[in-house]
């Protein structure tokens, strides 16, 4: 049995691309879970589609390995601040973390948050300064730099008194000596089962578990995911679910009782105090519920969630292409979707409008809900997405105040200047600048969220794609007042039909296209941006007149220059309030939230009045 075993329960956390994964491949491999012939793909643990094709962690993901006779759970974090939802979550299902720095990058913005979350709830790390053998590696100045962190964030005298780890995830090797380049990971295992203590749960007390994780299975409906904080369970047990007030919400059986085991879920007969293990049997407990034996009444108190601070409009398509590329278009499917992800995703929330033809839909920023958005896309619904906006607040004076962000930025030396001006221009204030390595400078502003929405793409462009930006949720600060939006207007088709190479050609030079020849377009979709502030209505379709008149001499061929193609975070970012973004299983349009013409104007003229 895994409660047999001596157990230690770890996280590792870490900023985003500081290697958490590639780490947890090579003590997968070192411990004995995949046989040396076994051919396991690169970083095993991101296994959904868009976690490998971004190269990031999304979802929180539990694991186990054995070393020694210890039974090692290991929880891979996602470590971009936009999933900050499931980092608190699984943090209060550990006893131990990990934290990883890059021994170049350092202490990063996500390193603050999600270490600052871990020293409140008191757990001890263990610092491993990550990629040692980089060229431009700094890993004594890296050190000090997580040392001023955790003074900063008013850590306690035994975490302050942090065990060091030098090692390489990719070369697979740690070491006390910062001059090692090869080796293994025996001295990581080691610092795991000597300085993570074995869970503080109540092996005696009635069973009580508290749902960290949901997931959903076709054969076996909601599986919940926890650490048994006392007692024990045994498969077909008598259980209940209690909400956070004790109010029992649903009565039933543990049908299933799974623990981890390597990459996999098995079924166990009986888990104890301190496993971390998924059971399934009940229909409605969700996350942040305590499930637990009948006799109990009293439930685990969970950890409070950072609330959401930027929401997007969710809506049934109404173009006049909507039905033609997907499956799911009623707001009855798009309801029952969202409020799913909502249930499993504590980080977002879901309003229904008045007309119950669109959702409010609140989170962390523009990458999680943009992630919510694709993975919605893929299985086959049609949306249409409005522009991003944050979500204020007032003080106890009752002043209106909006979220903040700390936006640190690494940038080629040439290129500082431009940046600092363009994120003053968005209301954002330099708090520092400093040389980095590789004749690099690292600015850090404190910024309004408002004013970076649709930022990045002009910052990769400023930057010619070599800038690294990252941002963190600070603070609700004062209102910064009226900050510019897009300079350019766009070009409106004023038709439906097909677009046609004569008339693009035409309109080349009115500014950038965003549709090819042969593109179906429809009256009020956006086919482009103008070169002037002001929006126009245009005619894409329109071929050339034929006459009886012949022309001496070949015609020259038309060339056109290749249409912007917006990816869907470019596309929500570069839109503006009166214009949405149709999202399909096939396509990413852009167009006015008005498709008539004569609508726009009298909203416009409203507008102006008020």
């Amino acid at each position: 049995m895994s409660a047999q075993l001596p157990l230690r329960n770890i996280a590792i956390i870490a900023h985003v691309d500081h290697g958490k994964t590639t780490l947890v491949d090579q003590l997968f491999r070192q411990s004995g879970t995949f046989r040396d012939n076994q051919r396991i793909e690169e970083r095993a643990m991101d296994s959904n589609d868009l976690e490998k094709e971004r190269g990031i962690t999304i979802l929180a993901k539990c694991t186990s390995v054995e070393w020694n006779g210890t039974r090692i759970n290991i929880v891979d974090t996602p470590g971009h601040a936009d999933f900050g939802g499931e980092v608190e979550r699984i943090l209060s299902m550990v006893d131990g973390v990990i934290l990883l720095v890059d021994s170049s990058e350092g202490a990063m913005p996500q390193t603050k948050f999600v270490t600052g979350k871990a020293l409140a709830l008191g757990l001890k790390p263990i610092v491993v300064v990550n990629k040692i053998d980089r060229q431009d590696g700094r890993a004594d100045e890296v050190l000090n730099e997580v040392f001023d962190l955790f003074v900063s964030l008013e850590a306690n005298d035994e975490q302050l008194d942090f065990p060091v780890l030098y090692a390489s995830g990719r070369n697979g090797y740690a070491s006390e000596d910062i001059h090692a380049r090869e080796g293994t990971l025996e001295p990581l295992f080691q610092k795991i089962v000597e300085h993570v203590p074995a869970p503080s749960a109540d092996p005696d007390g009635p069973f009580k578990f508290l749902v960290t994780l949901l997931d959903r299975d076709n054969f076996l409906g909601r599986i919940l995911t926890g650490m048994v904080a006392s007692g024990s369970i045994k498969v077909n047990s008598p259980i209940h679910a209690l909400d956070s007030t004790g109010k029992i919400i649903e009565t039933g059986r543990a049908s299933k009782l799974m623990a981890f085991r390597g990459l996999e879920r098995v079924p166990v007969d009986e888990a104890r105090a301190g496993d971390i293990i998924s059971i399934a049997g009940l229909t409605e407990a969700t996350v942040a519920n305590t499930i637990a034996d009948p006799g109990v009444t009293e439930p685990l108190q969970a950890q409070p969630i950072d609330p959401p601070t930027l929401s997007m409009r969710f809506a049934v398509n109404d173009s006049p292409f909507a039905g033609r590329e997907g499956t799911k278009v009623t707001s009855r499917m798009i309801r029952e979707r969202l409020l799913r992800e909502a249930e499993s995703n504590v980080a977002i929330r879901v309003t229904e409008s008045a007309d119950r033809d669109s959702f409010e839909v609140a989170g962390r920023g523009e990458l999680q809900l943009g992630v919510v958005i694709e993975t919605m896309r893929r299985e086959g619904f049609e949306l249409g997405i409005s522009r991003p906006r944050v979500l204020y607040a007032t003080d106890e004076q009752g002043n209106r105040t909006e979220p903040y962000e700390t936006v640190v930025i690494d940038v080629d030396d040439e290129y500082a200047g431009t940046v600092v001006e363009k994120v003053a221009i968005r209301k954002g204030e330099m708090t520092d600048m400093r040389p980095s390595t590789g004749g690099k400078t690292r600015i850090t502003f404190s910024a309004p969220s408002r004013g970076l929405i649709g930022y990045h793409g002009e910052f990769l462009s400023d930057t010619r794609g070599t800038g690294l930006m990252n941002r963190l949720f600070d603070k609700y600060g004062p209102y910064k007042g009226v900050i510019a939006g897009r300079q350019n207007g766009v070009l409106i088709s004023n038709g439906t039909g097909e677009a046609v190479a004569y008339a693009l050609n035409m309109l080349e030079e009115r500014g950038v296209l965003f549709v090819k020849p042969q593109e179906k377009v429809y009256e009020g979709m956006v086919i482009g941006e103008n070169a002037k502030p002001d929006d126009l209505e245009v005619n894409p379709m329109k071929s050339k007149q034929l006459t009886n008149f012949r022309v001496s001499g070949k015609e020259d061929a038309i060339r056109l220059t290749p249409p912007t193609v917006m990816t869907l975070e470019q596309a929500i970012a570069y839109i503006d309030d009166d214009e949405m973004v149709e999202v399909t299983p096939k396509s990413i349009r852009v167009r006015k939230a008005l498709l008539c013409p004569h609508e726009r104007k009298k909203a416009g003229r409203k507008k102006e009045a008020a």
